[in-house]
C-alpha cells in the first residue's frame, strides 16, 4: 500500500506537464552579500512551476524560504539571481493576474466589507455600477449576502478572512496565493473554510486557475493540494516535490491518508537524509550542514525536559504529529524542541517517529543538579559554539572573552539577526549548564565561579 501512495512522491520534480505553465521560475536564488564578500543564502538555486488546475502546497519548516518564494513568484519580490516567467515572459516586464490572502486579515477598518472587497477593483480603475456588481457577487459566492454594510470590527475571524478571500478573488486572479490563511483561526472555523475553499475550487465557482498555498499544517497540505512541495532550509530548496493520489474528499483516517502525513513528517524531521529513491539533484550550494557551526534549534531547556517528559509518559515513543496534537502545539513550535534533544542526543526520530534515548530517559527522570550536569555533558559533546566558548574561557589567563569573538566568526555564515539569536541560545544553554556566565553589561563570558567571585566582592566593596 505505501508503495502505491508515494509512487511519484521521491521525485524531485513532478511529471512535465502537458500545457503551458502560467508562473515558471528558472533557477531562481535570494541571497543577500555581507560586507566581507561572503553572502547569506535564503534560497538556494530552484526550479518550481505552477500549471492550471492544480492546488500546489509549499511546506517547510521555519526560516526555510517558504513566504520569501512566495514573493518571488508572486511578483512582489525580484529573486537575487535566475528568473521567474509569468506565460514565459519575465515577470518583471509581463502584466501579471495575481491576488494574496494574508495570515493577518489585512482589512481596512474605515471601510465597509463591501468596500474593502471594491478596493482592488478600484485601483484598476473599474467603474462603479461594474464595482458593485462583481463585488455583490463574490460576497455571496464566499456565504456574506446581508454583510455588505458591516465594518470589520463587527466581524468574528472567520468572517474576516472570508472578507480576504472575497477580495483577493473579485479581480478574476489567474492564480490565487495564500500565505498561510488558516492559522489565525480557531480550529473548527479554519476546517469549515477549507472544506469550503475545496467545494469552491471543486464547483469551479472561483474564478482562478490555480491556487499557492504556504503553510505549516501538514494535514492541511494533504487535505487541500494536488500537488505538494516540501523545502528544506539553510538554505532554502526542494526535497521533494509530488503529486497528491488521493482522490477528494479526503479521509483524515484512511490509511493512505496516514502514510502520507506520516512520508512528510519524516521528510521534514530527517532534514539530513535524502527521501527515498530521490534521483541525484544538480549542484547546490553548500548548506549549513556542511558548514562549521550547527544551526542552534531556538528552544528552552525546560521545554527538551517536558518533551522527554511527556514520551516517558507515552512509552518513550510516539508520532511526532500524536505529539504535538496532544500538548496542543502547531508543529513548527514543537520541531525546534525536537531538533534540539535530537542534536543533544536525548532522542533519535524515524519515519516521523520520536523515540527516547537512554540518556534522554536519565535526563527526564533526574533531579534538577543530575539534569544539570547531563545537560552540560551532551552540550559540551555535541555543540561546537559551546565547547569552544567554554575553552576559551579556560584558556583565558582573567577568564573572560568577549561576546563580538564569537559574533564574528558566527557572521561568517549567518546572517546579523540570525547570529544574535544563535548567541542567545547559547547564552541560554550555557548558564543552565552552567559552563558559562553572561555579563550583559560588558558583553562578555565568563567562568561562572569567577562571576560569583565578582558579584561578592561588588557586594563587600559596598
Amino acid at each position: 500500500m505505501q508503495e502505491e501512495v508515494f509512487s511519484n512522491a521521491s521525485q524531485t520534480s513532478p511529471a512535465p506537464q502537458p500545457v503551458e505553465a502560467i508562473i515558471r521560475a528558472e533557477k531562481v536564488e535570494k541571497f543577500y552579500q555581507q560586507p566581507s564578500q561572503n553572502r547569506i543564502q535564503v534560497i538556494s538555486a530552484t526550479d518550481l512551476s505552477i500549471v492550471p488546475g492544480e492546488i500546489v502546497a509549499l511546506l517547510g519548516p521555519s526560516g526555510s524560504g517558504k513566504s520569501t518564494m512566495l514573493r518571488m513568484l508572486s511578483g512582489l519580490s525580484q529573486p537575487t539571481a535566475g528568473q521567474v516567467y509569468w506565460h514565459e515572459h519575465p515577470i518583471a516586464k509581463a502584466e501579471i493576474n495575481v491576488s494574496i490572502v494574508f495570515q493577518s486579515f489585512a482589512l481596512f477598518p474605515w471601510l465597509t466589507v463591501q468596500e474593502n472587497v471594491e478596493a482592488p477593483l478600484i485601483a484598476r480603475g473599474v467603474d462603479p455600477e461594474e464595482r458593485r456588481e462583481r463585488s455583490l457577487k463574490m460576497l455571496d459566492t464566499v456565504g456574506l449576502d446581508g454583510f455588505e454594510a458591516a465594518y470589520p470590527k463587527e466581524l468574528s475571524g472567520g468572517m474576516k478572512q472570508r472578507v480576504g478571500f472575497a477580495r483577493a478573488l473579485v479581480v478574476e486572479p489567474e492564480v490565487l496565493f495564500m500565505d498561510e490563511p488558516f492559522s489565525a483561526l480557531d480550529v473548527l472555523t479554519a476546517e469549515n473554510l477549507r472544506s469550503e475553499l475545496l467545494e469552491l475550487w471543486a464547483n469551479k465557482t472561483m474564478p482562478t486557475k490555480a491556487v499557492f498555498i504556504v503553510t505549516h499544517n501538514i494535514e492541511e497540505a494533504v487535505l487541500l493540494a494536488d500537488r505538494i512541495v516540501v523545502l528544506g532550509r539553510n538554505p532554502g530548496h526542494i526535497r521533494t516535490d509530488f503529486r497528491v493520489q488521493l482522490a477528494q474528499p479526503r479521509d483524515r483516517k484512511s490509511e493512505p491518508f496516514t502514510q502520507l502525513v506520516d512520508y512528510i513528517y519524516k521528510v521534514l524531521t530527517k532534514p539530513d537524509v535524502a527521501p527515498a529513491e530521490a534521483p541525484t539533484a544538480g549542484p547546490r550550494v553548500r548548506d549549513q550542514r556542511q558548514m562549521h557551526y550547527q544551526m542552534l534549534p531556538h528552544a528552552r531547556p525546560g521545554g527538551l525536559a517536558g518533551l522527554l517528559e511527556f514520551l516517558i509518559d507515552k512509552g518513550g515513543k510516539d508520532d511526532i504529529y500524536r505529539l504535538a496534537d496532544d500538548l496542543g502545539f502547531e508543529i513548527d513550535d514543537l520541531f525546534p524542541i525536537v531538533d534540539a534533544a535530537q542534536l543533544l542526543g536525548f532522542l533519535t526520530v524515524e519515519e516521523g517517529d520520536a523515540a527516547i534515548t537512554p540518556a534522554g530517559a536519565e535526563f527526564a527522570n533526574s533531579e534538577i543538579l543530575r539534569q544539570k550536569e547531563l545537560f552540560r555533558d551532551a552540550a559540551v559533546e555535541n555543540v561546537l559554539l559551546l565547547r569552544q566558548i567554554r575553552r576559551a574561557l579556560e584558556s583565558k589567563s582573567d577568564h573572560s572573552v568577549p561576546e563580538d569573538f564569537f559574533l564574528d566568526m558566527l557572521d561568517e555564515q549567518f546572517s546579523e539577526e540570525e547570529c544574535q539569536r544563535q548567541m542567545d541560545t547559547a547564552i541560554a544553554w550555557g548558564r543552565y549548564a552552567e559552563l558559562l556566565d553572561y555579563d550583559a553589561g560588558r558583553r562578555r563570558f565568563v567562568l561562572p565561579d569567577l562571576a560569583e567571585d565578582e558579584e561578592a566582592s561588588t557586594e563587600e566593596a559596598q
